[in-house]
């Protein structure tokens, strides 16, 4: 969990984001309740900022709050997932062509630093650094399209669908999968292949969709522990 205190100034939105994070990242896990006591005390706030917080976490579908019981953290549902996906994959593809266009030689030389990084952390099946560098690879993308409203869009439903990787282990089918399809995307930016890039963002996305909700029917059909 965070330990570290949270400056005055922009007291709200940081612990909005660092509530956020702690479910996304499974600090957190679905269905657990918030521990708000222990909450107050690691980011050094009272439980009235903290509450604040929840009510704007609630509203994004992150925690449910329950009357006089606090709050827990939502469970990862079928609909969640088949209600966000589409809507990020579309997303993603506007993404991918936005910035094609935009990114200067700076900032693709940079996203070439992290593909070669990440493919490196697959090769060695470093699971903690290649999600990091796709992480990175995605983020420079959306930064790249200097679209303030897209980006704000965007985050939102990343963080929800950022949730679901921890339901299940990246398989090995579907990370040479997801390898592949990075190597497409960078050869359709080095090409400043706009539709092209948006195409792939956008099948790669579903095709993540289409691996969480296989995972999805794993966990419901494997028996329960006696």
């Amino acid at each position: 969990m965070l330990s570290q205190q949270i400056k005055r100034p922009s007291l709200h939105e940081e612990l909005v984001e660092r509530l956020r994070s702690l479910v996304v990242e499974d600090g957190l896990k679905p269905g657990e309740k918030v521990p708000e006591k222990e909450l107050c005390e690691t980011f050094g706030v009272s439980r009235t900022p903290l509450r604040e917080a929840l009510k704007v976490l609630a509203s994004e579908g992150f925690v449910v709050l329950q009357a006089n019981r606090g709050a827990r953290v939502a469970q990862i549902t079928r609909e969640e997932l088949e209600n966000t996906f589409p809507v990020i994959a579309v997303l993603e593809q506007l993404v991918g062509e936005i910035a094609c266009e935009r990114l200067d030689t700076e900032e693709l030389a940079w996203i070439e630093q992290r593909h070669a990084a990440m493919v490196a952390a697959f090769r060695a099946r470093d699971r903690k650094a290649y999600f990091q560098a796709n992480q990175d690879i995605h983020q420079a993308l959306l930064r790249g399209t200097r679209n303030d409203i897209l980006e704000g869009h965007h985050k939102l439903l990343a963080a929800r669908v950022r949730r679901a990787r921890f339901m299940a282990n990246l398989s090995d089918e579907r990370w040479t999968q997801a390898i592949e399809e990075h190597e497409t995307m960078m050869e359709r930016l080095r090409a400043r292949d706009a539709q092209g890039l948006g195409a792939v963002m956008k099948q790669h996305m579903m095709n993540k969709h289409a691996a969480h909700m296989a995972a999805l029917d794993r966990s419901e059909q494997a028996p329960e522990e006696t």
